[in-house]
């Protein structure tokens, strides 16, 4: 499904020089770009503004990313909106906890504008809709309707961001065989992530409470150490 209008970014980072020259770059490849340096601006433009994602700095004057993070995911309207966490080097900790709390990304600080351009990127394409109804992907209580872009558990939505619901369908439709980091990479669309980067085992960890909710049930989604990842047949 193509848009037929530019997509429409919020930047929320407090270094002004850095906002500029993102602002100005992203723009140059078609994005509209708000800027906002405080949580508060912030969180201002979201409440009055619509934006198809959200740049967002972890360390800001009035408060930190995470906390904000924390809100847009128990917020019914801009759950789903695809955030990219940006993040100064030596914070592996903090990125960790970003992603689950329900951020799609990360970009350490300093970066290249190239990269950032390719992230954005890849996080507004797993975020289009499908054009048609889709298949649905049943495994005894868990749906997984790619047309809705929604896993279900005994008829309830999962609470899952874009990039955990890809993650997930990538598994899904493999069940039973182990997939290598690399191969879900692969699968992911060109998702820019180091296969030795601990993401994605944050991303696993928060499909797995989404999706599974008897902690004496086998796993769906199970870890083969040194291997990989596999999407259980049957529970």
């Amino acid at each position: 499904m193509c848009r037929t209008m530019n997509e429409r970014l919020l930047l929320i980072d407090d270094d002004a020089r850095l906002s500029t020259m993102v602002g100005d770059y992203l723009r140059g490849h078609g994005f509209e770009v708000d800027c906002a340096g405080s949580l508060g601006a912030g969180r201002e433009r979201l409440k009055h503004d619509h934006y198809d994602a959200l740049l967002l700095d972890l360390m800001l004057p009035d408060g930190d990313g995470l906390e904000l993070t924390r809100e847009l995911r128990a917020d019914a309207r801009l759950h789903r909106l695809p955030l990219l966490m940006l993040t100064a080097r030596g914070e592996p900790m903090d990125r960790i906890v970003g992603l689950e709390l329900g951020a799609d990304d990360y970009l350490p600080k300093p970066f290249e504008p190239r990269e950032l351009l390719a992230r954005v990127k890849a996080l507004l394409r797993r975020a289009l809709p499908d054009a048609g109804p889709g298949e649905v992907l049943s495994f005894g209580r868990l749906e997984i309707d790619l047309g809705a872009r929604q896993a279900r558990l005994d008829g309830q939505a999962c609470e899952l961001t874009s990039h955990q619901f890809e993650l997930l369908v990538v598994l899904a439709r493999s069940p039973g065989r182990v997939l290598s980091r690399d191969r879900i990479m692969d699968a992911l669309k060109g998702h820019p992530m180091d296969a030795f980067d601990r993401s994605i085992d944050v991303h696993i960890s928060r499909i797995r409470a989404a999706i599974e909710d008897d902690p004496k049930a086998p796993q769906r989604v199970l870890t083969v150490r040194g291997a990989g990842y596999v999407f259980a047949k049957s529970q």
